[in-house]
């Protein structure tokens, strides 16, 4: 019996039951956003008692399929105020799948002044009071060596850090990765939920679990799984580019395309990125040695491995999961020109648990708004320190980037739906922008990764400077990324099955042979769709309108350098890239309707 399991924090009640018929065929975001979509107030607090967190493993998860490790995590985010699906590799996907936990959810909360610890394992659900020592500040590497000697040194831990204790809205909820560093259910503050539970983290041992999942048809799954792993190695961007540069191989390529975001947005191009890029990146680990790895994957049966160990001078490991996105907010946005301080920084940001993105573009904005001096990395570095104390600085730095420009009196605020805007302009790469307004995420490149196309020519190529083509593109890889991470893929397995047809034909064997089922690629588009229309649904139930899924006023009228170009999609534009079901869509427009 697959199980579904419900953590009550104000009765301190477990319920372990089979899994309720509706989501018997759902998993990984899909099963994270119509949950959330069912038992959550829409209107609800996000850090009060009616909000939900919903764990899921993917649909492929504790299969041998290469990059199937990924862990989706869902309510409603403090930050946006919307739905929230994010995910994450460590290893506790893997674990809850071969225990055959299909999700298990935390809801209610503690009234008491007292921190939990949720522990999950072959016998049951367990809630202890948490080590004293662990609350009030310390980071999240200490704390999780303190969990592992307590509990078992490979169980799987889920932990909010200082942030989610004070109820910060950029916290994340930090994972443990197979060598017991750190990996994030990063985006819309979900770390906070957890804390407001009072559960300080979720241990999950699997100790006494089947060493593997039940297979329908095992043959058919392995030969499947072979042709889906040569996909990924035969590709050059899964199989070449990020195990040598990881993804900050971006920066000098978005850079010379003059889309890389300098200095709070206000320039696509500068002089100094490739002193941040993964160019640099992949000589300092070599030169240094010791701890430092090129290529290492996340969680158990990558191969992509896009991660790397990157060492200090001395060769001691400081970070790993050094993202392009974290290197372009401190190093190009933030206009901090040593790699080395922007890895004390990624450090810093995952031992307090904040979004490392989030984080970056709100360093960037204080910095806009005088809060902070420009390219200063030291005083960066301290800053985030303070989120763990916190200091009057610390609490609006961990509170996002529309907090930090509310504060500062800033009019360029690069947010959508509260929401920090990742590393690549909208103004001179338009497919992304149209992500960005319309995912129901806030602004999420994840969501519909149009840099595919408009940059790397994956899957085609629609010119990013023009506007033909970005809203067919744009509501496609949207679908497409909501079926992706239900089947708790890594993201990246994108590029090969873009490129690659029978790369893709293999997911969805995959997927029929691990359960006999007979899906076809219609099907797939099909389940996108369905994740999508209830995660409008809820934001539509939240209050949220057309009129949210707009950027920033100012790309419409400051010319971004080098090549001078404005957002320039109208309204009515924007509002066809989730017109994919017109009959639904004019109905939420009608009941929508300001």
């Amino acid at each position: 019996m697959s199980k579904f399991i419900r953590v009550d924090m104000t009765s301190k009640q477990v319920t372990i039951a089979e899994v309720p018929a509706k989501y018997a065929g759902l998993a990984g975001r899909a099963l994270t956003s119509n949950f959330t979509f069912d038992e959550v107030k829409p209107t609800c607090h996000p850090l009060g008692k009616n909000n939900k967190l919903i764990f899921a493993p993917g649909y492929l998860g504790g299969t041998t399929a290469a990059n199937s490790g990924r862990l989706s995590c869902g309510g409603k985010s403090p930050l946006t105020g919307g739905i929230k699906e994010s995910n994450s590799g460590g290893t506790m996907a893997q674990k809850l799948s071969k225990m055959d936990i299909k999700a298990f959810v935390i809801e209610g909360k503690a009234e008491e002044d007292k921190w939990y610890i949720v522990k999950i394992d072959v016998n049951g659900v367990t809630i202890d009071e948490a080590p004293a020592e662990i609350i009030g500040g310390m980071g999240n590497y200490e704390a999780i060596k303190v969990l592992s000697a307590k509990y078992g040194a490979k169980v799987g831990i889920a932990i909010a850090g200082p942030a989610g204790e004070y109820g910060l809205a950029s916290a994340n909820i930090s994972v443990k990765d197979p060598e017991s560093n750190i990996r994030s259910l990063g985006r819309g503050g979900l770390g906070a939920v957890l804390g407001s539970k009072k559960v300080k983290a979720v241990i999950v041992d699997d100790t006494g679990a089947p060493t593997s999942v039940p297979i329908a048809d095992p043959e058919k799954f392995k030969a499947a799984a072979k042709v889906f792993a040569k996909s990924l190695m035969d590709h050059p961007v899964t199989g070449q580019a990020l195990p040598n540069y990881g993804t900050d191989v971006l920066v000098n390529i978005l850079n010379e395309a003059g889309g890389l975001p300098t200095r709070n947005f206000t320039s696509g191009r500068n002089d100094w990125a490739n002193n941040v890029g993964g160019e640099t990146m992949n000589a300092n680990i070599q030169a240094r040695g010791g701890d430092g790895k090129v290529a290492h994957g996340c969680h158990a049966g990558c191969i992509i491995r896009c991660s790397q160990w990157y060492p200090d001078k001395d060769g001691k490991y400081i970070t790993s999961g050094f993202e392009y996105e974290t290197c372009w907010g401190l190093g190009a946005d933030a206009c901090i020109t040593d790699l080395d301080d922007c890895a004390y920084i990624d450090r810093a940001m995952d031992d307090v648990g904040v979004d490392s993105i989030e984080c970056s573009v709100a360093i960037a904005t204080a910095m806009e708004g005088g809060l902070l001096p420009w390219g200063d990395g030291k005083a960066a570095l301290k800053a985030v320190e303070e989120i763990a104390t916190p200091t009057m600085l610390g609490r609006i730095l961990g509170s996002g980037t529309a907090t930090v420009g509310k504060v500062s009196g800033l009019f360029r605020v690069p947010v959508v739906k509260g929401q920090a805007i990742p590393a690549y302009d909208p103004r001179p790469i338009k497919g992304i922008g149209l992500t960005y307004a319309t995912t129901p995420m806030g602004a999420d490149h994840t969501s519909g990764y149009c840099i595919a196309t408009n940059i790397l020519k994956v899957g085609g190529y629609v010119d990013p400077l023009k506007k033909e083509g970005q809203i067919e593109l744009s509501r496609n890889l949207q679908i497409a990324t909501a079926a992706v991470d239900s089947t708790g893929m890594c993201l990246f397995i994108a590029f090969a099955i873009l490129d690659i047809p029978e790369g893709f034909m293999a997911l969805i064997d995959m997927i029929n042979a691990r359960y006999g089922l007979s899906l076809t690629p219609d099907d797939v588009t099909e389940l996108g769709k369905s994740v999508l229309r209830v995660e409008r649904a809820f934001n539509a139930a939240a209050g949220f309108t057309r009129h949210h899924d707009r950027l920033p006023e100012f790309f419409e009228y400051e010319a971004i350098e080098p090549h001078n170009v404005v957002w320039d999609f109208t309204p009515e534009e924007i509002d066809q890239v989730m017109n994919f079901d017109a009959p639904a869509e004019a109905a939420e427009a009608a009941a929508t309707k300001e």
